[in-house]
């Protein structure tokens, strides 16, 4: 009996159908020889702390860190029943296909029951693109060797373990800290979560810091000599000595001075040159650029872009597998497009034209079998859809993912790119065009200009300039100033974040670490990326400004604040997923990886301890004793100190109301009545809050170490 094991009831019904095992039982499908289930997600799940050891119930710093002897895993309430059915199914299994997503989780989620159950058969590996028929039949008669894609679970394995060592220790490390110097929250760290807080913290702080600077520019519009003259508009450009290093003239007076000199002369044509510039298509479409260009286009937030691209794959099987990290395909879909083509004009006319004008023959770079991953781009599937039966923003994102596809059958985009130098009064003034000369792919993807608000600069560089030639004389018709100012970076958007958390390696300025990491480094992964921003909105560490902006909250920035620059700085996560990474790809070891992750986290912990010990933390290093105490009962709103052990005094409510109770319980119990004069209020109980709002950008100047050399040997 063959068992194929799904991740979900709906891709088992669409391997099933093209099986033949249709027949419907408690959990499963069956038929001659086959049968079918499935997971619902992870099955399993990490236990809590005191599943190892009921000492770690409590939350102490005397308990930390913690460090399980062996690993254990727990079935899921809510799934007890489907695991009881597959723990059946696989007794009387002679081979096992495994037929979950074809990612590290999906090998996780299937591999860890497998394990559990103490399967030790033949385990095959069905490799999905797409869930319609014609590519579930193809990936069925080229199933892999199982031994080809277990790499994949050590890796999942090795998240996993990770995750919990770093959320569980230094979580419960930091909020300890935390409610000694009065907060009463819950302040998590997450290995991919904090890092991606602090890009926030860190913009958002550059942000509110920055000073605007004047700048000027002058323009002048020039004309040619003739009756038939023209005239165009050009731009100063000040020597490096007047500029700044963005080659910006901060000094009005020398402007001003310049716009009266060259009033009325001429001079000649220094340089004029005119080339033609021919743009490839951009590549087919990856999880992170849907959600930055959905992002974009109409606001989308990252787990909804996820979640109707999971729509388009499962249920209407309109597009490849979307949670995908590679822009290529592989050369042996190229012969497809016709088919494809004609799947997509069946499916919806209005596209007809398009397709029409797309030329099967032609072959884009996207086309690279050296390039692919685990998985190819996004595109269209070749089955014909029901584009009437998708919801309008299932139809957006559709409609984006086949032009994206479809422009890699057009031909480039090609204008001609002018530049005039022209000199007057021994000064250089530019003059930028450009003229279209084939839309080629840009029909596809045109921005709507209804929806684009061009800048002035950029309406200038497509002016049309006349020909000239080099040594003609130009007159200047019209000279004018503008003044402008500098403007700080804009704030994320789930977008922007998300494209940074991808490509964060190339942000890195330490040699050392630059040196480790690949340039395409980045955090997170294309499938754990929007739920971990996510998150973050849900923990209210972050909080969404109107339909895009991502903004940082008070706590969010004192957690920030509080943690050493190894936990926070995205390099070093993004080290861990480059070594997870070469897990994955069989290069290294899951013993190795968690042996240097034990290592960092006993150093972490050990050096948040050193810290109580000494009786300073994060907090009071970023924030005054007075006004982290302020209400805590001490007149002049100082710290009420412990009677017994000489700890931090902090205000709980119990059976009779509020009360003062030493924060080093349970190893303490005292306790004290509140001072009228100062009795505690919500505003004592969030004195962390108010603080971070006037907080600085102040680090840490911990010597924990980085795990750089921890991650990668």
């Amino acid at each position: 009996m063959i068992l194929y094991l799904c991740e979900k009831p709906s891709q088992a019904r669409d391997i099933g159908k093209v099986l033949g095992v249709t027949s419907r039982r408690d959990g499963y499908l069956v038929g001659p020889d086959k049968q079918v289930t499935w997971c619902v997600g992870h099955l399993l799940e990490m236990i809590a702390p005191d599943g190892y050891k009921g000492e770690w119930k409590s939350w102490r710093m005397d308990t930390l860190p913690m460090i399980p002897d062996r690993w254990k895993l727990e079935v899921k309430n809510r799934v007890g029943k489907q695991y009881t059915v597959i723990r059946t199914l696989l007794k009387s299994a002679d081979e096992v296909v495994l037929a979950t997503d074809a990612d590290r989780e999906g090998e996780t989620i299937g591999r860890e029951v497998l394990d559990r159950c103490r399967y030790r058969g033949k385990i095959s590996r069905l490799w999905l693109s797409a869930l319609d028929d014609a590519s579930i039949q193809k990936a069925l008669n080229n199933l892999l060797p199982g031994e080809k894609t277990q790499p994949l679970y050590q890796a999942g394995l090795g998240r996993a373990r990770a995750d919990w060592l770093v959320g569980m220790n230094l979580s419960r490390a930091y909020t300890i800290l935390g409610r000694q110097r009065g907060y009463d929250g819950v302040l998590t760290v997450g290995r991919v979560q904090t890092p991606t807080l602090k890009l926030v913290v860190d913009r958002d702080r550059q942000i509110e810091n920055f000073i605007a600077v004047d700048f000027f520019d002058l323009l002048v519009l020039l004309k040619t000599e003739g009756e038939s003259c023209h005239r165009f508009v050009a731009k100063w450009l000040p020597d490096k000595k007047g500029a700044d290093e963005q080659g910006r003239c901060l000094d009005r007076a020398r402007v001003e001075a310049l716009c009266e000199q060259v009033g009325g002369q001429s001079g000649p044509v220094v340089k004029a040159e005119t080339n033609r510039i021919k743009e490839p298509p951009p590549l087919p479409l990856e999880l992170s650029t849907l959600q930055q260009e959905a992002s974009r286009k109409w606001s989308l937030g990252a787990k909804r872009v996820l979640e109707l691209a999971q729509a388009l794959y499962e249920k209407h099987k309109a597009i490849t597998y979307p949670r995908t990290d590679c822009r290529y395909l592989p050369q042996s879909q190229f012969l497809e497009a016709p088919v494809l083509f004609r799947a997509l004009s069946q499916s919806d006319p209005n596209l007809h034209p398009l397709v029409e004008g797309a030329d099967s023959s032609q072959r884009s770079k996207a086309w690279n079998d050296k390039k692919i991953t685990a998985h190819h781009a996004i595109i269209p599937t070749t089955a014909i859809v029901n584009v009437a039966a998708m919801s309008f923003e299932e139809q957006q994102l559709y409609d984006l993912i086949r032009r994206y596809y479809l422009a890699q059958f057009y031909p480039a985009y090609e204008y001609d790119k002018s530049t005039i130098d022209t000199q007057i009064n021994a000064e250089l003034f530019r003059a930028s065009g450009r003229v279209e000369r084939l839309a080629g792919w840009k029909i596809l993807l045109r921005n709507n200009p209804a929806n684009q608000r061009q800048s002035l600069e950029a309406r200038r560089s497509e002016q049309k300039l006349p020909a000239v030639k080099k040594g003609e004389t130009l007159w200047v018709e019209k000279a004018k100033i503008e003044e402008k100012k500098t403007k700080p970076p804009p704030r994320y958007s789930e977008g922007t974040l998300i494209q940074t958390m991808k490509n964060v390696g190339r942000l890195v300025e330490d040699r050392r670490l630059r040196k480790i990491l690949r340039e395409t480094a980045g955090i997170g992964t294309e499938a754990t990326r929007a739920s971990i921003i996510e998150n973050l909105l849900m923990r209210k560490l972050l909080v969404k400004e109107g339909k895009k902006n991502l903004i940082s909250q008070p706590a969010g920035r004192a957690l920030i604040d509080m943690l050493p620059h190894s936990v926070t700085d995205p390099a070093t996560t993004a080290v861990w997923e480059q070594a997870l990474d070469d897990i994955a790809q069989g290069e290294a070891t899951l013993d190795g990886f968690l042996t240097k992750s034990v290592t960092w986290i006993n150093r972490l912990v050990g050096n948040v301890k050193e810290r109580e010990r000494l009786g300073i933390s994060q907090f009071s290093t970023h924030h005054s004793d007075a006004s982290m105490g302020s209400g805590n009962g001490e007149e002049g709103g100082g710290r009420v100190l412990c009677p017994l052990c000489g700890k931090v005094m902090r205000p709980r409510k119990g059976p009779n109301g509020l009360f003062l109770g030493c924060s080093g319980y349970p190893n303490c119990r005292a306790t004290q009545s509140v001072p009228k004069q100062s009795t505690p209020t919500k505003k004592g109980a969030s004195s962390l809050n108010e603080r971070a709002k006037g907080s600085g950008t102040g680090r840490s100047t911990s010597a924990t170490p980085t795990p750089a050399g921890l991650m990668v040997s």
